[in-house]
């Protein structure tokens, strides 16, 4: 078996195109669009290079292709955290420790000769995008922006040296033909916040897409600043986040939390495609889209995910989170929708945790986190 890098667009095909074949016969997975995870890995369009690097690499045996895996260098990370940790992320392989532990050796390599003295993964790229290994969780699909692996990959990866680092919870909540519902005590409680606080809440305004997705950015840079492994997003990740999520974005239910007209909160719930996308099991563009564009019009997506969910530091612990999630869930049905996630959470965050299960949320979905020295 070799290792080797991925150096030319025959090779990035080829790394693109081993999970369509890898998942072909798991109806599970949640097959995505080829041409948004090209886009993903290219150092010309993805903002991410702007304080980062990656190398991709391809396991082969007897010609095939047995695994990938993409070693990063996040110096966004680095700086923030003061600490020497390098990442792998698009981890897949056989189910092979010999593969396993011959495409985790490469990408240790990689950030060991970058400065790196830990090894952590998987994250595609980082924390804000794809993380986590799943762990709990496997007999229903992911949600959008949400990895799904086999069982057997914990094992792989755990036998090859690594150790928990962290997990990520994630919550559900409503079900197949009924809307989820908003707990009256928590209805009662959002509206005297309300009252009292001066607080107000207004729905996206899309025709102000640049200025409100900055100030999403300043609100999620301050909220999540002290979280473990928290990344800040830079303005041009932002913008490019808003221009991917905009087609699926539904105004009427991001709530936007104003204190003397400043933003102070938001949450960010966005259409599920992956209800679309589940069934189109080459990745291509042909047909998902028209699909897609149908399914939006047609309210036929039912499947909502809360991307994000923050508020300012010093306007905590006053029930503004209430007032977020009670603005989704009281509109949610208008526009089809039974069926919501929220997360992930980390494991340790107690509020955010005991808000999402006030609201009916119960824990359905764990990813970890691993670390290893390298």
């Amino acid at each position: 078996m070799g290792l080797r890098t991925v150096c030319s667009p025959g090779d990035l095909r080829a790394f693109v195109d081993f999970p369509y074949r890898r998942y072909l016969r798991d109806p599970v997975w949640v097959p995505p669009l080829r041409h948004e995870v090209r886009s993903l890995l290219s150092w010309r369009k993805n903002p991410f290079f702007e304080h980062g690097d990656a190398a991709y690499f391809l396991a082969e045996r007897n010609g095939a292709v047995v695994g990938r895996i993409a070693a990063i260098d996040n110096r966004l990370h680095t700086e923030t955290h003061r600490d020497r940790v390098g990442f792998f992320g698009f981890f897949e392989s056989i189910d092979d420790t010999s593969v396993a532990e011959e495409l985790l050796q490469g990408a240790a390599r990689w950030v060991s000769q970058r400065g790196a003295t830990t090894l952590r993964g998987p994250a595609s790229f980082s924390v804000n995008h794809e993380c986590g290994l799943l762990v709990e969780g496997f007999d229903s699909p992911p949600t959008l922006m949400m990895p799904h692996n086999p069982p057997y990959y914990a094992p792989l990866i755990e036998n090859a040296g690594f150790r928990k680092a962290k997990d990520l919870w994630v919550f559900q909540v409503g079900g197949e033909g009924r809307s989820p519902a908003v707990p009256q005590r928590a209805v009662r409680a959002a509206q005297r916040i309300g009252e009292r606080s001066g607080i107000q809440l207004r729905p996206l305004d899309m025709r102000r897409l640049e200025s409100e997705a900055e100030k999403m950015r300043f609100v999620f840079n301050a909220a999540w600043e002290h979280n473990w492994g928290f990344v800040p997003l830079t303005t041009a990740e932002i913008a490019h986040m808003a221009q991917r999520l905009k087609p699926i974005v539904i105004p009427e239910l991001v709530p936007v939390a104003e204190k003397d007209g400043e933003m102070i909160g938001f949450a960010l719930p966005v259409a599920d495609l992956n209800q679309v996308l589940r069934d189109n099991r080459t990745g291509r563009l042909l047909p998902a889209v028209p699909k897609i564009v149908w399914s939006l019009w047609r309210r036929k997506i039912h499947r909502v995910r809360v991307l994000l969910l923050g508020v300012l530091p010093e306007y905590r612990n006053r029930g503004i989170d209430a007032l977020l999630w009670h603005w989704i869930w009281s509109r949610v049905s208008r526009n089809g929708i039974h069926w919501g996630e929220a997360g992930w959470i980390l494991e340790d965050n107690a509020a955010m945790i005991n808000a999402a299960q006030r609201m009916g949320f119960t824990h359905y979905k764990t990813y970890r986190l691993y670390d290893r020295t390298v």
